[in-house]
């Protein structure tokens, strides 16, 4: 690792998500999303923005690791671009690398974590920025009006209560959790991790490619853990401590 490389390596913005209580998925959404129930968090930090490509190229560089499938595209290698289309395992073992090379652990978020931070303490209302629909908002049609072909440079947005930009939008966001549709029924009080196994990773958020860019907080999403698809990214998570 060269001079010049090691501030890089530290330029992942985190925030400090508080310790506290709030009301997990939603009676209106689909079925996955219910029964709503009440699960306390453990204080933790989480980026600010998604990955971009400028953070992720230090890892390419450093691991050998193999670049993802778009890593070339025009359309998204912008550096401040989220990466895109890496695996749950890509993106596990760009945390494990971050690990060893910050001496701290750093992780993906679970489910619980993710919409702790994307809520920002708004319990009941659907989206970041409250109940008003994406179409008639106008930093959503600042954003997303015109053409898209890509994901949008990560912080061009306004950030939410806890200060994350782009949460709910612009990439899907790998969490660590594996998925299972009716985990709501049995998730604990406290930090749930999600199941034990599955067969399906959990992610949140919406993406460029959908026709209405930006999701719900409480909307779950999921596929296999090595699939590498072109409106997939993450953000970082750690422990606090």
């Amino acid at each position: 690792m060269t001079p010049a490389m090691q501030p890089m390596i530290y330029d992942l913005q985190c925030v400090t998500i508080p310790a506290g209580e709030f009301r997990m998925g939603s009676e209106n959404g689909r079925d996955e999303e219910r029964p709503t129930h009440r699960v306390f968090v453990d204080s933790f930090e989480i980026g600010a923005t998604q990955v971009r490509n400028r953070e992720y190229a230090i890892f390419l560089e450093a691991t050998g690791h193999p670049a993802p499938p778009l890593w070339r595209d025009a359309n998204f290698n912008h550096p401040d671009q989220p990466v895109v289309a890496v695996s749950w395992n890509d993106a596990v073992n760009y945390c494990d690398w971050l690990s060893a090379v910050a001496g701290r652990r750093n992780r993906l978020p679970t489910e619980a974590e993710w919409e702790r931070a994307a809520r920002a303490g708004l319990e009941i209302q659907q989206y970041p920025w409250g109940d008003e629909p994406p179409l008639e908002n106008a930093e959503y049609l600042r954003r997303w009006g015109g053409r898209v072909t890509g994901p949008l440079p990560v912080g061009s947005g306004t950030p939410n209560g806890f200060g994350l930009y782009d949460i709910c939008e612009n990439v899907h966001e790998w969490c660590a959790d594996w998925f299972d549709p009716a985990y709501y029924s049995i998730s604990p009080l406290r930090n749930p991790q999600g199941p034990a196994t599955g067969d399906r990773r959990a992610s949140r958020g919406g993406s460029w490619r959908h026709r209405i860019k930006a999701s719900r907080c409480s909307a779950r999403s999921s596929i296999p853990p090595s699939f590498q698809y072109a409106d997939y990214g993450f953000r970082v998570a750690r422990d606090r401590g």
